[in-house]
């Protein structure tokens, strides 16, 4: 489950990760992930994928260990957000 919150009107997004707890309340885990955005022209943008998980408590980093993946993650992740905004034709 996840909690995101734009900044600013296209300036990038900010996304808590975290759960639902027995009571239905969110339990975020401490870390961020956040995609700031800077124009470069009209139909180009620069992205920069920034992970965070300086707060993640120490309960936590016992079961899993951080980072949680491999740096070929933040590629594939921007490449992704990269196919999501290309044009496409309209049929």
């Amino acid at each position: 489950m996840s909690s995101a919150s734009p900044r600013r009107p296209h300036d990038g997004s900010v996304w808590l990760t975290g759960q639902e707890t027995g009571n239905g309340r969110l339990e975020f885990g401490g870390w961020i992930r956040r995609y700031d955005l800077a124009p470069l022209g009209p139909s180009e943008t620069e992205v920069t994928l920034t992970y965070d998980w300086s707060a993640v408590p120490q309960f936590i980093r016992e079961y899993i260990q951080f980072p949680p993946f491999g740096p070929e993650h933040l590629s594939n992740s921007l490449h992704h957000l990269a196919e999501l905004a290309a044009p496409t034709s309209r049929d």
